[in-house]
């Protein structure tokens, strides 16, 4: 009997669980599926959380309910991968197990701790993330007793996941605080290490404009060296300094810490992967999927559904000795909330940078790339549905996993 370790039941190891128990013959194959928790979040609804358009209660499902029948689900801390052995240790009762396959989907996680005085004095004070459900908790609370003042958003260092949330909710706050009647009481500042809004230069201008149109100031190219939480300042390494009445932080964000212990990741514990294959660069018996690897992509869950298929054909052809297909393309795309019950579409992949158009069928859509519109925001809302019902469980999405250019304004 072989095995096939998937380690993380986050959103691309629930998909591959699903997917490789339809492919895998059960008389041959032994299908185990590791995690620390047994809570399944939807990430990307911690957003709404401050704003009160989400309770966390929205956000939480167990993560038994996705896994397949026929997969062991062991919950479990991860001490050790050994990829020279092929094995891995568990905490829990130090149990190891050895593998023939094993996918890495182990995610990216905050570390506000990286960041000095972060977590000083004024955590969950006036200092929150939104980047886990406590944090946009507490947030929420904050905000909804907050008579107004400077509110500075940072993103401490990339890469992110969803590189867009920042945007969104800086997006959101300006339609909430117009909403409370206090928003000519609220200043709203993007300190970004980044050039501008965003990583692509077309994208960046577009949503730098509507950043400016909502009265949202952009401090750019702000890499931040500390935060004085006496003073209420965060300073950068060149000594700028940018003063905050609420600092909301995108924290840095790193691999999972048995990547470190495991010797397996580069300095922010992100995986040597084949952008293309989806391969570990060092072991051909393991592969990578969302946050875990270090291709040039988004960190979004829009990824790992583009990824899941390349990896699974991937997966099946070197267990028959077939030569892999360099066929991920770096396919990202992600509905960004601009509030007032609007939103922007973006899609695009590792040589091609977002385009205005239709999406995802040319001249109807109906959705519509680089451009507000209500149907945006309605695709973002009913995504929550099609997370749990569809994409988890590893069902048929209308989206080829590679970026198309029909429909799209070059």
């Amino acid at each position: 009997m072989k095995t096939l370790l998937i380690l993380g039941a986050g959103t691309g190891g629930t998909m591959v669980a699903n997917k490789m128990s339809e492919h895998l013959d059960a008389n041959e194959w032994k299908i185990i599926l590791v995690d620390k928790d047994e809570t399944h979040y939807y990430q990307p609804g911690f957003l709404f959380i401050p704003f009160e358009i989400y309770s966390p209660q929205d956000v939480v499902k167990p993560k038994r309910d996705f896994v397949p029948p026929n997969v062991e689900f062991i919950i479990s801390d991860i001490e050790m991968i050994e990829p020279e052995q092929n094995r891995v240790k568990l905490a829990k009762r130090s149990k190891w197990i050895d593998y023939d396959y094993l996918v890495v989907a182990t995610g990216s996680h905050v570390h506000p701790e990286e960041t000095e005085g972060m977590v000083n004095g004024g955590w969950y004070k006036n200092i929150f993330d939104f980047y886990t459900v406590e944090g946009a908790t507490a947030l929420s609370r904050f905000l909804k007793f907050w008579k107004g003042g400077r509110l500075v958003l940072n993103i401490t260092e990339m890469p992110i996941k969803c590189p867009v949330a920042p945007l969104e909710f800086l997006f959101l706050a300006d339609w909430y605080f117009t909403e409370r009647g206090i928003r000519d009481k609220v200043e709203l500042v993007l300190a970004t290490p980044l050039d501008g809004a965003f990583t692509k230069p077309r994208a960046s201008a577009i949503l730098g404009n509507m950043l400016e149109n909502k009265g949202i100031y952009i401090e750019p190219e702000f890499n931040i060296g500390e935060v004085d939480s006496s003073k209420q300042v965060i300073r950068s390494y060149d000594e700028r300094e940018i003063d905050y009445d609420l600092f909301v932080t995108v924290p840095t964000n790193m691999g999972a810490e048995v990547i470190e212990r495991s010797g397996m990741g580069d300095e922010l514990n992100f995986i040597p992967t084949d952008k293309h294959t989806l391969q570990s660069k060092n072991w051909e018996n393991i592969f990578i999927i969302g946050d875990a690897g270090d291709v040039p992509t988004s960190k979004a869950g829009s990824v790992a559904h583009f990824m899941l298929d390349v990896l699974i054909e991937n997966m099946q052809r070197h267990m028959e000795g077939l030569e892999l297909r360099s066929t991920f393309d770096g396919h990202a795309n992600c509905f960004i909330e601009s509030g007032f019950e609007k939103g922007i579409l973006i899609d695009f992949n590792y040589d091609v940078e977002p385009l205005p158009g239709k999406y995802p069928l040319p001249g109807f859509g109906p959705f519509s790339l680089l451009q507000e519109s209500p149907a945006n925001h309605w695709g973002k809302m009913i995504f929550r549905w099609t997370y749990w019902n569809v994409l988890l469980k590893g069902g048929e999405m209308p989206f080829e996993s590679q970026m198309s250019m029909a429909g799209k304004w070059a």
